[in-house]
Order: C-alpha cells, then structure tokens, then sequence
C-alpha cells in the first residue's frame, strides 16, 4: 500500500500554523498554567516566566529560520518530513550541526538540545521538501527573551563561521 505524502501547506492549514518572525511557520500547542516567580529564576530574566511551551514548526525549501537566541533550554522534536538542520554556536564558539529525522544511519535524530543562550538556526536539509519539527522551551518562551541576530555583529564575534552566519541570518 502507498501512502502519498502532504504537501506543507496541509499541515499549515491542519495546524493552523502561522509565519514566524525567525522565519517558518509556527503554532503554540502548549503554555503552562505554572507560573515561575522571577525570584526563583536566573537573573538574566526579567520577569515572572511559565515552567514550560511548545510549539509546532514548519519549515519547506527554500526557507530558514534565522540565527537567534533566547534564555531557556530549547528541546527540538522531529515529526515528519524531511531532514531539518539545526546550527548551534555554543557559548565557547564552537559550530555543532544537528541533524533531525529519521533515519539514524545518516545521524539523524528525533531529539536534540540548544542549550540556553547558544546562537542558533534552522534550515531544511539539501533535497529537503519540509521538515515538521516541535520545539519545547523550559522555563517557557518569551519574546522578552527572544533576540534575534545581527549578521554584522555576528559575523564579527564569529569570524570562522561566516559563511553559515552568511546563509542563516536577514
């Protein structure tokens, strides 16, 4: 038997998927009613934050989401599609290549972590269609914490990873 595979724009419309500042399409799935007291938070947060979001994520050829950071754990899930890369300057400068999917001969995995405060990006794989990812961030999201890079700046502060600064950043 042959399944025949949606198109993008099914699960936009399924999902009911939105366009994404960074780039992509998204929809929240959940919020938390937990509320963290600032107090009991880093001092890099401004505010009270809830303990946990997640997202759907959409991205098709051709598009990307740009290098950003934000102040929490962001934990990636894998849901269908095709391969998603995700890039990952970490807080020494080093580059690290995540590979979401499927298939784990190719390194592929259905999980991966960007730690908090790390710059990263995301860009469907070469020969990629989509890739329809989740993303669960702990303690929650926040636009308060969202920080979108620059590429000169970047560029700058990461000389050695121009060229995917270069590719991943508006």
């Amino acid at each position: 038997m042959t399944t025949i595979r949606p198109p993008a724009s099914y699960w936009i419309e399924k999902l009911q998927l939105t366009p994404h500042v960074e780039g992509g399409a998204f929809g929240e799935v959940y919020r938390s009613e937990l509320i963290l007291p600032r107090s009991a938070l880093p001092l890099f947060f401004q505010g009270n934050r809830c303990a946990s979001t997640s997202i759907y994520f959409l991205l098709a050829h051709g598009q990307f989401s740009a290098f950003h950071r934000i102040a929490s754990d962001e934990l990636w899930h894998f849901y269908f599609g095709d391969p998603l890369l995700v890039y990952e300057i970490t807080h020494n400068g080093r580059m690290m290549e995540h590979r979401l999917g499927q298939n784990p001969e190719l390194g592929e995995t259905f999980q991966t972590v960007v730690k908090a405060g790390s710059w990263f990006a995301s860009v469907p794989a070469p020969g990629s269609e989509y890739a329809l990812v989740g993303c669960t961030v702990a303690p929650g999201f926040d636009f308060a914490d969202f920080e979108l890079a620059e590429r000169e700046a970047l560029t700058t502060q990461y000389p050695e990873h121009a060229e995917v600064i270069g590719r991943l950043t508006r």
